[in-house]
């Protein structure tokens, strides 16, 4: 899911600032357009701007080949730092403190597993920590968020916006981040970053491939591991 899941967290970084899916829309709902304006949807360049990558592994590391392409300062954050082999290609500094690393950047990705530790691990008391103006996404899990908080941060205008490919939706989407999605502050995707036919397939054969090893009497490959406690907190 590496190449799909971090092309769709590219593409929301890119519709959250440039507006992309409020331009889109008011082209069908305002059939008079009148055409191109100086101030017209004015948006965020992200050039320039720094991202937070939360979780540098697979998925993460994609995520920063690819912003570093369009220009963006990489930071991350994760349990074990990356080697410079990785590090220096992309030019990413890599943060101890999770806290530290988010008052600094501009965007914050997420990309971690969802663990006892990882749980809320954007807590209404993290976000408080973002900059002004700053954007998170999501698309890794609902649980790595405190949403109540995010929507708070947001509608006060802390907070730029959102997009989410992830969100609770265990008794309905939150009416408020509905609101804010119509208010064009927050992008929601339905769960579709792993949503290529390549993807589906791929992940038809990893399983028919696990069955077969383990008919066979071998370890499967792919063995999801009970979540044991770490040493400490972290990604």
């Amino acid at each position: 899911l590496t190449e799909d899941t971090a092309d769709m967290a590219m593409a929301l970084m890119l519709a959250l600032p440039r507006r992309l899916v409020e331009g889109a829309n008011l082209l069908l709902h305002d059939r008079r357009w009148a055409g191109w304006s100086p101030t017209s949807m004015l948006g965020n360049r992200l050039r320039g701007k720094s991202l937070g990558i939360v979780g540098m592994g697979r998925i993460g590391t994609a995520v920063a080949q690819r912003a570093r392409a369009f220009g963006l300062n990489i930071h991350y954050f994760s349990r074990n730092r990356r080697p410079p082999g990785v590090e220096e290609p992309l030019g990413a500094t890599y943060w101890p403190e999770l806290d530290a690393m988010l008052e600094a950047v501009d965007i914050v990705s997420l990309h971690t597993p969802l663990t006892r530790d990882t749980a809320n691990i954007m807590s209404a008391e993290r976000l408080r920590r973002l900059k002004p103006g700053a954007y998170l996404l999501n698309v890794s899990r609902p649980e790595l968020v405190d949403e109540t908080a995010l929507v708070v941060g947001i509608e006060a205008g802390h907070l730029a916006g959102a997009a989410l490919d992830v969100f609770d939706n265990r008794n309905g989407i939150n009416p408020r981040l509905l609101a804010l999605a119509e208010a064009n502050r927050v992008v929601l995707t339905g769960h579709m970053a792993s949503a290529t036919l390549e993807a589906r397939v791929e992940m038809g054969e990893t399983v028919i491939v696990n069955i077969r090893t383990f008919m066979d009497g071998h370890q499967p490959p792919h063995r999801l591991l009970p979540d044991r406690p770490v040493a400490r907190t972290g990604v």
